[in-house]
Parts: structure tokens; sequence; C-alpha cells
């Protein structure tokens, strides 16, 4: 094996390389203007939470002194120099484009985002009347002074920082106010008889900051403002939780995002371009943080909020992504009039069912499973594992309405579902309070897999009906997430489930499994045979193939594996969304590999491993990247899919996604994608499969 650097990319920079796939997809001018809005503030979005969890990581790393280097050999301080390089070079692109381009084309379809100093007398007195009516009440401006020392900066708030002169005094006195986004909006809406137009499509709009500046001597009636400018932060924001010495999960949880709510150190500072040198340096002293963290802006700050915009009512404007049709094995269950025709357990008796969402229905499969297993007297029991809900979540209701029922339903619901821990804590209290038994998984370990068991008494016996997923049990993520789920009554894999669920409730010390590959147990274990598998069929003079469709792929022991299957003459197919850490097409490396990235309306989700297996191919799908956290540190499920239809259409969708040329992008032996190229015929997976 050569030297890391020539093996494995860096995890960060791959993150930072999709990130930038996202960015340059919403520049691509084949896009609708609203959702090239809504690539710009997913970009955004994502680079906070990087900044909030990888960054902050690394920087404490570098605090106390860690020098452990990175699968590609750099240091903790290497790795932050070189992301902080590139993230300010992506951010300065997304500037100018928002700047020029893009804002070029929202006037072009009647959306303005106007400058307080660019509208006439009348619409100053709206946007001032609104001031003192809306946000005047709202604001509290806190000096610093040696009776007041620097306020807090909440994480990813919008700040006003100021220097006042109240003329009886020699001395500026600095002044904060944090600007009350969540509460009255970023953008205002001018309304439409105050701009003098009757065209309905139009729409102007003025920042919150931009009219807080304008009136800031309202603010500071009877002082003098010297100068003012607008600052953000982003803090450290991975959740500490000592999980071992807790003796309530739950308690524990609500305590370390409590801390988080404080908020850990600075890790980044961003400011406008024009800030004045004088505010710009008590910055710096007060919240303590290098050169190397502040990034000067030439456009707004925190442009995640740019999604307010998408919520413009002008469907002309963006594509429309309510789509989807219920499943044809299902189509049978919408017609309420007939009560003689089957019920969803009835179905999946005769043959198993394979989901694809969102061009499946979401609510038509299963919502519709939860929900029958909720109101149907045959049913016993109702177990499942819950790692993101949607806030008004159908499939809580079922389960609740399970509970009242008398049907015995057990959840698992993970509390440390990154950013989705509040949420989780008060399911998990309503859960318990309509009496259903909650627990919260394996100490040490999170609980990612996706499962649900239904168990019915049919006839004096039971029978087991389950539901595997790749994807969340979220009504919402389920409308624009690619996932794959298998509705089944196969009874090894349903008695695999009831040991996974037993284990997770803390009653079984089951390791082994009939079908199911289960992390930590055997899945690593698992797919390192079914990829040596292909390596020695590959020797033998045999076919080797494998196609494996994931977020990430950076485990360093799967991806030295796939070099040693790439040099033994298997072809390697990857469709990673996110980070990759492998070189593919490399001499003597890695020519037998090609990665593509899929960026496009949908999230894709979905993860599906194929393999060749001397033409008799076993097909996978799950929860579980490969990714050492994946494959070690959480608990995952990856079932076989044995019904050859159902592994030829898993076969069929991979070569879709494969032929694709429009939303795919495909890594060079360097590391950096290119958006591929299309011929004559293009072929748009998210799109055909729309259309399928």
């Amino acid at each position: 094996m050569k030297n890391q650097a020539d093996c494995f990319i860096n995890r960060e920079l791959s993150w930072i390389n999709f990130n930038k796939r996202v960015l340059l997809t919403g520049m691509e001018k084949d896009y609708q203007i609203l959702d090239k809005i809504k690539f710009f503030s997913i970009f955004s979005n994502n680079l906070d939470e990087f900044f909030m969890v990888r960054v902050a990581s690394l920087k404490a790393q570098v605090d106390a002194g860690i020098r452990k280097k990175s699968i590609d050999g750099l240091s903790p301080k290497e790795q932050l120099k070189k992301i902080n390089k590139e993230v300010k070079n992506l951010t300065t692109l997304q500037e100018n484009y928002l700047n020029n381009e893009l804002n070029f084309e929202l006037n072009n379809q009647g959306i303005f985002i106007k400058k307080y100093n660019e509208l006439n007398e009348n619409q100053k007195s709206w946007c001032d009347n609104y001031f003192l009516s809306s946000i005047f009440p709202l604001l509290t401006p806190l000096v610093v002074d040696p009776a007041h020392p620097f306020p807090f900066i909440s994480n990813l708030s919008l700040n006003l920082a100021a220097l006042i002169n109240d003329g009886e005094q020699s001395k500026n006195q600095f002044v904060r106010i944090k600007i009350p986004t969540k509460n009255i909006g970023r953008f205002i809406l001018i309304p439409n008889e105050i701009i003098e137009t009757k065209d309905e499509k139009k729409r102007y709009f003025i920042t919150v900051e931009d009219l807080i500046g304008n009136n800031i001597k309202t603010l500071f009636n009877g002082m003098n403002c010297l100068s003012y400018s607008f600052f953000r932060v982003t803090r450290d924001a991975d959740l500490e939780l000592k999980e071992l010495e807790a003796d309530d999960l739950l308690l524990a949880v609500e305590q370390s995002l409590q801390k988080r709510r404080l908020g850990g150190d600075v890790v980044r500072l961003e400011v406008e371009e024009d800030i004045p040198q004088n505010i710009l340096k008590l910055l710096i002293e007060s919240i303590e943080i290098t050169e190397e963290y502040i990034y000067f802006c030439k456009s707004l700050l925190g442009l995640d909020d740019l999604n307010y915009l998408t919520k413009i009512n002008r469907e002309d404007l963006k594509e429309n992504l309510l789509i989807g049709k219920t499943h044809p094995l299902l189509k049978s269950l919408d017609n309420s009039e007939n009560k003689n025709i089957d019920s969803i357990f009835s179905i999946l008796r005769k043959q198993d069912i394979l989901l694809h969402h969102p061009y499946d229905l979401f609510n038509t499969s299963v919502e519709e499973f939860i929900n029958k297993a909720a109101d149907d007297p045959l049913v016993l029991a109702i177990k499942i594992t819950l790692y993101r809900v949607s806030k008004d979540s159908p499939i809580i209701e079922a389960l609740m309405r399970a509970a009242e029922n008398g049907k015995e339903v057990m959840t698992l619901v993970e509390l440390k579902a990154r950013f989705d821990e509040d949420n989780n804590i008060q399911w998990a209290k309503q859960l318990e309070q309509a009496g259903i038994h909650v627990v919260y998984g394996i100490l040490g370990f999170k609980t990612h897999t996706k499962i649900s068991l239904v168990v019915r008494k049919e006839k004096g016996r039971l029978r087991n009906y389950f539901h595997i997923g790749t994807g969340n049990y979220n009504s919402n993520t389920s409308h624009f997430y690619t996932d794959i789920g298998l509705l089944s009554t196969d009874p090894d894999i349903s008695s695999d489930l009831i040991e996974l669920f037993n284990y997770l409730s803390g009653f079984s010390k089951q390791k082994t499994y009939q079908k199911l590959l289960v992390s930590p147990m055997s899945l690593r274990e698992k797919f390192i045979f079914l990829i040596n598998r292909e390596i020695e069929n590959s020797k033998k003079g045999g076919k080797g193939e494998i196609i494996a469709k994931m977020n990430s792929l950076v485990d360093p022991e799967i991806i030295q594996l796939l070099y040693l299957a790439s040099q033994t003459g298997v072809q390697i197919k990857l469709i990673i969304r996110g980070i990759c850490c492998l070189y593919p097409q490399r001499k003597n490396l890695s020519e037998n590999i090609t990665v593509i990235s899929i960026i496009g309306h949908f999230l894709e989700h979905s993860r599906i491993f194929w393999f060749y297996n001397d033409n008799n191919p076993e097909v996978f799908i799950g929860s579980a990247d490969w990714m050492k956290r994946n494959l070690d540190r959480r608990i995952e499920a990856v079932t076989p899919i044995e019904d050859s239809m159902l592994k030829a259409q898993l076969y069929n969708l991979l070569q879709t996604y494969i032929r694709d040329n429009y939303y795919s992008w495909v890594m060079n032996k360097d590391g950096f994608y290119e958006k591929k190229q299309g011929n004559s015929h293009l072929n748009r997976s998210q799109i055909d499969l729309i259309k399928d």
C-alpha cells in the first residue's frame, strides 16, 4: 500500500467538496430561481453544522494538544488550515453569485430585496412604522462597561454591534443588540399597495437588520451612534454526554442540551466586509477568536435564512416536488368503498413489497402499515425504532392510538440523534404518558437502524410483519429524501428482528442472526466476506462485480479491501452522495473503481449493496454507510433482498443512477468531481424515476 496521502482523501475536505457540489448545483442555469435559492440555503446550513461539529472537534483537539493524524496523514492543525482556505473560497463564490447573477434573476421575476435607501419616502414611512410597532419593543441594547461585561453571544444569532457616545462622556461605549429573527423573520414583506403595483407576483422585501440599522437613532435616542455593524458567531454545539455515568439517560441528555444552549467556544465569527476596525477589534478581544476563523462577508450574514424566500407563493418559480404514487400492490387499499378488499396484511402474506420513496408514497405504504396495525383488533404488539420523526408525526399518533386500543407498544427513541435531541425528548415523554414502553437503546451506541415489527394473531398462531428501511420514520422528509424500504413477513428475518428488539430493550445478549446483518456484531464481518468472495471469484478467472450506493465511504479497512478487489479485476461502481475517502481510477490502485455523486432535487439517502456472486447476486438494503461509526459504534440493521424480482428492481435502479448524465458528478483520480457530460440522450435519474 502506498502512503496514506496517496490512498485516502481527507474526510473533512471530501465533505467540503460535497457541499461545493450542492452550491454549484444551485448555480446551474436549468434550475428554477427558488430552487437555486434552496440549494444556497442548504449549502449555508450545511456549513453551520460542519463548523458546530467537525471544526469544533478539530479545534478542541488542537487546544488539547492532540496530534492524532487523519486518514490521509494530516494533523488537526493542518486540517483546520486547509478547511478555512477551502471554505473561504466557496463562501466568496457563493456571495459573488448571490450579489450578481442570482439577485438579477430574482429581480427579473419580480422579487426584490431592497435596501432602505433605495425606497421612496412612502415606503420608508411604512417601514419605519413597522419598525416602531413590531420590532423596536423586542430589542434590548446591552452596553459593555466596567459594570456590564461583554454579553454572551448565542450560537448562530444575528447581532448588531455599535459604538455610542452620549455626549456627556468623552469615552465611547460598545453596545450589542441581538436581532430577534426567529420572532419576526429575516425578510420583511412590504405590501403591494405600498410599493404601488397591481402586479400580484411582485414582492418587495427589506431585511430586518437593514431596517434596524436605518432606525438606529430611534434605538439610541439622545445619543450619537458613531458606527455600527452586524455580526454572527458559530459555536461548538457537539453534544458531550457521559452516558456510562448516567443513571437516567433522558435526564442526562436534557442536561447536556442545556449546556449546548449555553454554548461552547466560538469556532467562527462572521462579520460584514466593511465592519469598522474599532468594532472588529473589540469583538476579537471579547470573543477570543483568531484571524483565520473570521469570515468577512460581502453579502447577507447567515444565508441559510434564504430558505424563507422559497416559501413565496410563486409555484412558477420552483419545481413541484410533491410527487409520488401509491405502490401498485397497495392501490387496492385506496378503494375505501369496497369492504371486501385485501388489507395490507393479506397483501404481504402473498408477497414482499419493495418501496422507493418519494416515488412510492410514504403515507399510503409505511404510514398505512403502522396505522392499520394500530386499529386492527388482531394485532397484539407493535415495535419500532425512532431516530428522527416529524413534529406532527402521524406515526407517533398511530402508536399512541395503538396503546389506547390495548396493544403492547414498544418504541426505541434515539435521544442522541444530533440536533434532534430536544424533539426526541419531547416525543419520548409523550409516548410514555400514553402508556407506551419507551427504551433508549444500548449504552455507548447510537441506535440508527430503521425497523418496525407488527405481531398479529391469525388462526390461533402469531404471524410477524415488518418494515426495514434506509430512512427515518419521518413523514416530512419522505417527500424529498430518496429511501428504500422492505415490507415483508419473512419468518427468519422476523425472528431476527424479535431478537434485535429484545437486545435493544436489554433482555437479550444476541450476537448472531439468521439473515439480518447487525452492527456492531456482524455487519463489518459480512461486508468483508462479501467483498472477499468477489476477489476470490475474480482470481479464479470468473467475473467479480460490486455496486454500492450510500451516503458516505470513510472506513479505511473497507477502502483498502476495495483497492485489493480492484487490483484483482473486480469491477466496482460506487454511487456516493457525500463523503468519499477513496481515490478511483488510480493506476495500480483503483483502476477498476468508479465513483459518482448524484445531487438533485431529492436528497439521495438510500443504501443499496449489490454483489455479483458468480451470477447469483446477493443484494442488501439498510441504514448503514461504510463508515467506522456505522460499522462499529451504532446499532444498524441491513437486510438481504432475496426475492428475484425485487433484486432485479434494485439492480435496474442502480443502473438508472449509473447511466445518469444530468444530476451525476464523476470523481477523477485526483479526488475532484466534474459534472458528467450528457450525450445526445439525456438520462435524468430523478426525473426518469418520477415518470416510471
